[in-house]
């Protein structure tokens, strides 16, 4: 990725964090956003010289404004846009809230909408878009209904931004990780009443490898749909799920 510039939301931590680091050190000029500004700059500043902090709320069509004014006063235009920006809750039907629905449709969805839309004008020939999903979707997993009908719509919208971008010469794939080690994780555990290492050991039995999948192995998804050797792949789901939703 040498000479190219990159976008990744939700970059301060987790698989957003990974995937900035591995095209930074593929040679990509990376811009990454997150919520907290803390986070973000120290994300930043480990990535290294090659990445730029733009601190931004996806849901906000302002935050987005400004973010891709950012990109443009530096005199760059975008080769790759990965839309990973995203959060959830757990919250069965019973419980599940109006408010709850609005923030995560408003950060998953309506915010990798907004944020493909507002690249677009910095989009040319032979660039890409790499969105994330979730194996929640192909599941009933108690609990997450909010979040994976929203990570189900990311999946809807890019099979339809392939179709719409495919005559200007735009790939759009789809990334769906299973359990990853992340962060969130323990904020997932935590809202089960589980410790983080009973949460992970529970999520890694339901893979066919037995394991917790890794940041960095997404993020190798991530570089392959990001160039030229996925050249003949849009509108497409690659999952990154140790054959938890295959096998």
């Amino acid at each position: 990725m040498t000479g190219k510039t990159a976008l990744v939301t939700g970059g301060s931590t987790g698989i957003g964090r990974a995937i900035a680091q591995r095209f930074a050190d593929d040679g990509a000029r990376v811009y990454l956003t997150g919520r907290r500004e803390a986070e973000l700059e120290t994300a930043a500043k480990e990535i290294g010289p090659n990445a730029v902090a733009v601190r931004c709320d996806v849901s906000v069509a302002s935050d987005l404004d400004h973010l891709f004014d950012v990109v443009r006063q530096d005199g760059r235009t975008l080769d790759t846009v990965v839309a990973n920006a995203g959060l959830g809750t757990t919250a069965g039907l019973v419980d599940a809230t109006e408010k709850q629905f609005d923030h995560e449709f408003g950060v998953n969805v309506k915010g990798t909408l907004q944020t493909v839309q507002k690249a677009l004008p910095l989009m040319g020939t032979g660039t890409t878009v790499i969105l994330l999903s979730s194996s929640t979707t192909s599941q009933g997993v108690p609990g997450m209904g909010v979040y994976a009908a929203s990570k189900a719509a990311i999946r809807s919208l890019g099979r339809t931004f392939a179709a719409e971008l495919a005559p200007r010469g735009i790939r759009v794939n789809v990334i769906t990780p299973g359990p990853v080690e992340t962060p969130a994780i323990a904020g997932l555990a935590a809202e089960a009443g589980q410790s983080t290492a009973d949460f992970q050991e529970a999520l890694a039995s339901s893979t066919a490898l037995k394991r917790m999948g890794r940041p960095e192995e997404v993020a190798a998804m991530a570089a392959f749909l990001a160039s030229e050797q996925s050249s003949f792949s849009t509108g497409a789901e690659f999952f990154v799920d140790g054959g938890q939703v295959q096998v």
